[in-house]
């Protein structure tokens, strides 16, 4: 019996040990953690339908979600290449793989979206925005939980992530196979109350690093309201923009070929937004919309559905996007200027040449030649009016001795009379410049602006239609290793365009006034420096423009047109 009651007694204390360990090492941290997970969960989370401990349980699912690994997703297609994370919601690293820094082969690709800190970041992102304070709705913390690791035109990504509410928040990121992200933002009430929200999209820079450039704008940026918006950085920054209502358009950031823009449902209503904001980094700008407040009821959900275009402002992809998606004068994110109505076809003209050709040097040339064609009627006759001036100087310099100096108006009326004896007008002259001059801003335009000009090679030593001519007389077009001030940069092509000029002055009358003679003389230095700086493409447009005048003025001196006698 002793060895009984021992052996009884022994089982006891080893059940009770067994069950306070079990109590202490395991029953009270997990009921520790239930219980404190209940009491962080603020009171009006808790469904009227549900127990305390049910919510206890909600918020302990959602405490498993936000504890998701972080993880990265690819974003590749045939332009562009990148990442995002599952942390927050942003597309803040991309890359435009048709694209590079400079016209060195072994220069890096274009970087347009980046997320770095204290640099210049480039992102867009898409929020919600709660009516109820004390709905959780995901932010920058937010780890979601992700399907798919690769966003391409063949696989899209799946986010979800649980508020711990009963409410479930869904992202599916997609794009096409150049630069056209869809997000499609899902809302799923499974509570017994319904929710209301709004969905916002915003496209951030700090501290970008714009041209500054007089012809070209550079800044925030959107079709709104049917009509054209352009704030650029320094105007952002000192002056208080409005916000405008719109039904469809688009917003965002563009650079000289670059643009970032978000595309609201254009069935709806939505206020928009450019702003600026100063952060210890420097200044943050904002391109930013917010769709009207959506109720979802409880059982239902509701899909808002954005695109975002980040990439290179090719027209004919704009056009394309333009038609597809409903999207308003998407082609004005290029700042094609005034002359948009001559600009645009002229673009179109020289592609479609190029497309011919093969090079877009040669398509400018055969371009200006057709361009030339087109005006010869009228060119011949300003040509055949300043071959009769030049015949008329002997009398024209023998009424100015005779009348200018001491009698203006008789001048004035000796001058008309010849001009009317001899059918003579003075300013035709004039007309065809006067002609060219919407088509050369035009040209400049392309050239400037057109991203299929950028590095665009033509032969030799011009690599980049749309840069300046890169050699110099200054250091012997390359011979001396010297690199001479930008405003020194003279090259080859600005050289013999003024050379150009001063044999076609030779051709043309001279002018009677000694101060309009003395400008007549300056104008090919003065242009000399100007165009020095123009894009190389522009000023070959001008070389061949003069060296086709120069032969018409030749033909016409040279087999004269001959005047009916009445």
């Amino acid at each position: 019996m002793d060895n009984e009651k021992r052996n009884l007694l022994i089982l006891v204390v080893l059940s009770v040990a067994i069950f306070l360990g079990f109590h202490f090492l395991y029953e009270k941290p997990r009921l520790d953690k239930l219980q404190q997970a209940q009491t962080q969960a603020p009171a009006a989370e808790k469904p009227t339908t549900e127990s305390g401990i049910l919510g206890a349980l909600s918020s302990l699912v959602k405490s498993d979600q936000e504890s998701v690994s972080l993880k990265t997703i690819t974003i590749e297609n045939e332009d562009v290449s990148g990442t995002l994370t599952n942390q927050g919601f942003e597309i803040s690293n991309l890359t435009l793989k048709k694209y590079k820094e400079t016209t060195d082969s072994e220069s890096a690709t274009v970087t347009l979206l980046n997320r770095q800190e204290g640099t210049s970041e480039f992102f867009a992102e898409f929020l919600w925005v709660p009516e109820d304070a004390t709905l959780k709705v995901p932010d920058q913390q937010t780890r979601w939980v992700v399907d798919g690791n690769t966003v391409s035109p063949q696989h899209p990504v799946v986010m979800t992530w649980d508020n711990g509410q009963g409410v479930t928040f869904k992202k599916v990121i997609e794009i096409d196979d150049h630069y056209m992200f869809t997000v499609r933002q899902t809302v799923e009430n499974k509570t017994q109350k319904p929710v209301s929200f709004k969905t916002q999209g915003r496209v951030v820079r700090s501290n970008p690093n714009p041209g500054n450039y007089v012809v070209l704008h550079e800044g925030a940026v959107g079709y709104l309201d049917n009509g054209l918006k352009e704030v650029k950085y320094e105007e952002l920054k000192k002056t208080p923009q409005d916000s405008i209502h719109t039904r469809g358009g688009w917003l965002g950031m563009t650079d000289k070929y670059w643009l970032v823009a978000l595309v609201p449902d254009q069935n709806l209503s939505v206020q928009t937004h450019f702003k600026s904001q100063e952060t210890r980094e420097g200044t943050s700008y904002a391109s930013s919309f917010t769709e009207p407040k959506t109720t979802v009821d409880p059982g239902k959900s509701f899909t808002a559905t954005t695109r975002l275009f980040a990439g290179a402002k090719s027209l004919d992809l704009l056009d394309h996007y333009e038609k597809v998606h409903h999207i308003p004068h998407f082609d004005l994110a290029i700042d094609f200027g005034w002359f948009y109505f001559i600009t645009k076809p002229l673009f179109f003209a020289i592609k479609w040449l190029y497309n011919l050709i093969g090079n877009f040097g040669i398509a400018i040339i055969v371009l200006t030649l057709l361009v030339r064609l087109s005006f010869y009627p009228l060119a011949n006759h300003s040509f055949h009016a300043m071959a009769k001036m030049r015949e008329l100087q002997p009398q024209i310099l023998k009424i100015k001795e005779m009348y200018e100096k001491t009698d203006k108006q008789r001048f004035q009326q000796e001058m008309m009379a010849l001009y009317k004896k001899h059918g003579v007008n003075p300013v035709a002259g004039c007309v065809p410049i006067l002609i060219q001059v919407p088509v050369f801003f035009a040209l400049y335009k392309v050239l400037f602006v057109a991203i299929e000009m950028r590095h665009a090679p033509f032969f030799g030593w011009l690599r980049d239609l749309s840069a300046p001519d890169p050699t110099t007389i200054f250091n012997l077009f390359g011979l001396i290793p010297w690199t001479p001030p930008s405003f020194l940069m003279i090259g080859v092509l600005p050289i013999i365009m003024t050379l150009t000029m001063f044999v076609q002055q030779r051709l043309n009358p001279q002018p009677t006034d000694q101060a309009q003679a003395i400008l007549f003389k300056l104008m090919p230095w003065i242009f000399l420096f100007l165009l020095a700086n123009f894009p190389a493409g522009l000023v070959i447009y001008w070389i061949i423009s003069n060296l086709f005048s120069i032969t018409q003025q030749w033909i016409q001196i040279k087999y004269p047109m001959k005047t009916k006698k009445k």
